[in-house]
């Protein structure tokens, strides 16, 4: 029994009561001017509902009515695009009146034949009101008192969950609306991927440097190759700072284009990085860096950026080669260093995931492992 009153404490019952009423005022305004054609007003919504911003109004009443509280309610709150939604809100809209019709009547019906009932058990006659006929007075009439008390509940529940479901399936969202939230949401992860692949790259790279350094110079015991270190990590530091701000201005901005981002043109700034932490980088660069397009030219900086804070961070201070060349076809970079004594697996680590993760997205390859005895990173990108 509690569970079938348990509707009776819930705000959303009366709510959708309300939502169901709200339709009648109109009908009772129309009922003072011309009472012979009640129908009217359901003929004056077919035009309305072909209005766009009629679907925006009706959603947002929905919403607030039929589902207060609910975060995704199913329920759209955007204008009409086509004709289809037109003609799916004057739907809902002829649903409502009629729905409203149905609540007003059995809020009106089932009240009055309670209290006729109760006039019957104690001995008096009937009004007659709402009956074809007239009921005999007699005592077990009182006995039947609560069933149209009940039939109430049940019509004011029921009739809730219809307009409930009726808008859920008439104001739902379209097929095109679907397809362009599911692309917004896809849009909002690759982001969130591309910034935790920036903070890893950037962050993981400054700190690499550092602690590297950091133990050199402990090492070596030389005050000038310690200032040099300091020096480095200081650059370094300033460097990651830069690019942790630039990020999370993205973050607080959503709307403003993450521009300002390293390009391929600033290699020089990680090859000296590196060689200050001890590495000998052989560099050789072929072609114009500087007329990469500018997708390119900053996934690029990336990968080589990733993939020389592998080569301190797994193999120390030992000889890299790396090749940058760009021909008609795209571009190849390729950073080749001695195997270390612990060789990580090729799926292992989310910087060579994210390495080969920048280079799909670009429509190229990504190639990292052993190879004649040096451990290499080649990735060819596309110009395109």
């Amino acid at each position: 029994m509690a569970r079938l009153l348990r509707p009776l404490l819930r705000g959303t019952t009366y709510t959708r009561l309300l939502h169901l009423w709200v339709p009648m005022l109109l009908q009772s305004l129309w009922m003072f001017i011309d009472m012979s054609k009640p129908w009217v007003p359901a003929l004056v919504l077919v035009p309305v509902g072909l209005l766009p911003a009629v679907r925006v109004g009706e959603g947002v009443q929905a919403r607030m009515l039929l589902a207060p509280g609910q975060e995704d309610p199913g329920i759209s709150v955007t204008a009409s695009a086509n004709w289809r939604d037109r003609m799916r809100t004057v739907l809902w809209l002829e649903l409502r009146m009629a729905l409203g019709w149905a609540t007003v009547a059995a809020s009106v019906w089932f009240p009055v034949t309670a209290v006729e009932l109760v006039k019957c058990g104690w001995g008096h006659t009937p009004s007659g009101v709402l009956w074809p006929g007239r009921l005999e007075p007699h005592p077990a009439y009182v006995l039947l008192t609560p069933l149209p008390l009940l039939a109430l509940y049940g019509a004011v529940v029921g009739l809730g969950e219809l307009a409930t479901v009726g808008a859920r399936r008439l104001l739902g969202t379209s097929a095109a609306e679907r397809l362009a939230a599911l692309e917004e949401r896809t849009e909002q992860l690759l982001e969130r991927t591309r910034i935790a692949r920036e903070l890893h790259d950037s962050i993981g790279h400054a700190l690499t440097v550092a602690v590297v350094q950091a133990g050199a110079a402990r090492a070596a015991g030389d005050p000038e190759f310690t200032d040099r270190a300091l020096d480095a990590i200081e650059e370094t530091g300033r460097a990651a700072l830069k690019d942790l701000e630039r990020v999370l201005g993205v973050l607080r901005e959503s709307e403003r284009p993450a521009s300002a981002r390293p390009t391929l043109a600033e290699a020089d700034r990680l090859l000296e990085s590196a060689r200050a932490s001890g590495a000998e980088v052989d560099a050789e660069v072929t072609g114009a860096v500087d007329a990469l397009s500018g997708p390119v030219s900053r996934e690029g900086y990336r990968i080589l950026q990733e993939a020389l804070t592998n080569v301190l961070r797994h193999a120390g201070a030992v000889p890299v080669r790396v090749r940058l060349a760009v021909v008609a076809g795209g571009l190849t970079l390729e950073v080749r260093n001695p195997l270390p004594d612990r060789v990580p697996g090729a799926g292992r680590g989310s910087g060579l995931r994210g390495i080969r993760e920048r280079a799909a997205l670009l429509g190229g390859s990504a190639c990292t492992g052993p190879a004649e005895g040096d451990w290499q990173v080649r990735v060819e990108l596309p110009l395109g």
